[in-house]
């Protein structure tokens, strides 16, 4: 005899039970930052927002999905990350070409005299302050480049940096300050 109250399992009975804990803790998580955000809404103007907090997500070269914070928003940063300053992290994205990577930024609301960009053998800093706005990001390179050959362009608040690869070498690392056109 069968009970009424036990059904019987099915081949999918479980499969999604671990993206519904998932998706149960981002909720949460979001809950936490939304009523953190409202908190800090009740200051002055200039004392608050505006708030910016988001995530890309994307398969990386190797074919597992990379998720990528950004944003301005204190505590809101998934567990073992580090806290963001006063500035906001901008939405980017790190291209690995055949022959040259390419980073792509998005820094909305600035002027190009106004960025600073640092690249080195296996990394790329981008930083920005004015009164209004502040960005900073430091970006790990898939592979070692050519710092001199750095080539970027800035237009209707995008950053694109261009920067050859290099041939594997010994030495220390050098920086060089990149010029924007």
């Amino acid at each position: 005899m069968m009970f009424p109250w036990r059904r019987r399992r099915g081949p999918f009975d479980g499969f999604f039970s671990d993206m519904d804990e998932e998706f149960r803790q981002v909720e949460e998580h979001m809950a936490r930052i939304f009523e953190d955000a409202m908190k800090a809404s009740d200051k002055r103007p200039g004392e608050g927002g505006p708030f910016v907090y988001g995530f890309s997500m994307r398969v990386g070269p190797d074919g597992k999905p990379k998720i990528e914070e950004f944003g301005n928003v204190p505590g809101a940063r998934m567990a073992g990350a580090k806290e963001l300053g006063e500035g906001r992290e901008p939405l980017t994205d790190v291209i690995n070409g055949e022959k040259e990577v390419t980073v792509i930024a998005e820094l909305p609301g600035i002027e190009r005299k106004d960025i600073k960009l640092d690249a080195k053998e296996k990394s790329v800093t981008i930083d920005v302050s004015t009164p209004d706005r502040k960005y900073h990001k430091n970006l790990e390179l898939p592979c070692e480049v050519k710092p001199d050959s750095s080539k970027a362009s800035y237009k209707n608040g995008v950053l694109e940096v261009r920067i050859r690869k290099a041939e594997a070498k010994k030495g220390g690392m050098r920086g060089f300050n990149v010029k924007i056109d």
